[in-house]
């Protein structure tokens, strides 16, 4: 899933698995960050985007618990017209040694196989160290609606004769009135 040419991560912030902070660990994205960061995730910029997290140890890995804060202009899915995009996300997650996920059931259990909510989130990494910028990019990309509507959307429809599924008025919903009378 990443963006670059040459598959360096955008916003790279690595962590030693065995030696985790004390204290949370705070994000920000810097300039050239954020430019690849907006082309990555197709949208026009990235203007902030700012994380603080919490590692601790737990049984299968890391647990990494936060906030994401992100302002982010993106173009209009209607319009194509830019606009200023809020997203606060929580983030939760748990960085596991590679090959240790718990979701690779054995051919027996694949019938009955059951995700829980702890096995969701789950991020493998190679070696003693992972990625918490990587995981904090992804999560801003998962995060971005790219059919996201902007304030001119209902403007845009109405110049094109468009209305939403539902809409009683309109060329269609005339139409469709008219032959009802006759």
């Amino acid at each position: 899933m990443l963006g670059s040419k040459d598959d360096t991560p955008e916003l790279t912030r690595v962590v030693k698995a065995r030696l985790l902070p004390a204290d949370a660990i705070g994000i920000e994205a810097d300039e050239r960050e954020r430019v690849a960061l907006a082309a990555r995730f197709g949208v026009v910029s990235v203007d902030h985007l700012t994380a603080q997290i919490e590692l601790e140890q737990c049984k299968k890995g890391v647990r990494a618990k936060g906030r994401l804060s992100a302002q982010v202009t993106q173009s209009c899915a209607v319009s194509g017209e830019a606009f200023a995009v809020t997203i606060e996300e929580a983030i939760a997650l748990r960085f596991i040694e590679e090959g240790s996920a718990s979701l690779t059931p054995s051919a027996e259990d694949a019938i009955d196989f059951e995700l829980t909510a702890e096995d969701c989130d789950e991020i493998e990494y190679p070696g003693e160290s992972f990625d918490l910028g990587e995981a904090v990019a992804q999560t801003l990309g998962l995060a971005i609606d790219p059919y996201a509507e902007g304030p001119g959307a209902d403007t845009a429809r109405a110049k094109a004769g468009i209305v939403e599924e539902g809409a009683a008025d309109g060329p269609l919903a005339a139409g469709l009135a008219a032959l009802k009378k006759t």
